[in-house]
This record gives C-alpha cells, structure tokens and sequence, in this order.
C-alpha cells in the first residue's frame, strides 16, 4: 500500500549523509537522485523512503505528530540501526525495546532535521 514516504530537510548533503549509512544496514541504497531529493530503496519497485527539499521554497519543518516507521528484519537489526542512527547523531527517542505483547519490538529517534523515525520488528 505505501509507495514511498518522503521527509523534508533544510541540508541535503548531509542528510544525505546521515541515510546513506543509516540506511545501508536496512539493506537499502539510493535508488533516484535529483538535485532536490534521493530517494532510497531495497529494490527498485519497492516501498521507498526519501528526504526532499521542500517544493515551495520554504524551510522544512518538523510535523507535530508525523513519523516515519522503517521494519527491520530482525530485533538485532532494530538494536543495529537505532545504534547507527545514535552514533550517526540522531537524538534518541526511545531505546529499543518490547512495547506491546504482541511482539512489537521498536526504537525510535530522531534524524539530524528533527524528523521523528521508529524503526521495527515484529514478532
């Protein structure tokens, strides 16, 4: 159902910078770049995540309530990726972690925008 999701960014380099190697142990890599976003993915053709800088020329800003949820294959992998997003400096939301009985396993943090991410596994 989700073609891709997109998030706004005042510095795109380093943006850029930051979901390369977060993304990366995600399994995925750029897959679209334009001089105004980048787009990144497992595979092409599959549900894909992207930063942009915002269309009407205004800065981006955070929204109250927004947030991006990346899955993650494995609870080592949520470990992993909210770890590289720490050490990527992205300030921490919530450390991994059980949060429901249903298996939902999940950390969240926030990227160098202040964009509020969650990354997750379930079972």
């Amino acid at each position: 159902m989700i073609g891709y999701t997109s998030l706004g960014t005042n510095d795109l380099k380093t943006s850029a910078a930051f979901y390369d190697a977060l993304l990366a142990e995600l399994k995925a890599g750029r897959v679209m770049e334009f001089d105004d976003f980048i787009v990144w993915a497992t595979q092409t053709g599959s549900p894909a995540f992207s930063i942009h800088i915002p269309f009407d020329g205004q800065p981006a800003s955070v929204g109250n309530g927004v947030m991006v949820a990346l899955s993650a294959s494995s609870r080592a992998e949520v470990d992993a990726v909210h770890r590289k997003a720490v050490s990527l400096g992205a300030a921490d939301e919530g450390k991994p972690g059980q949060r429901a009985e249903n298996g939902f396993y999940a950390a969240y943090f926030r990227d160098p925008d202040g964009n509020k991410l969650n990354v997750h596994h379930m079972g």
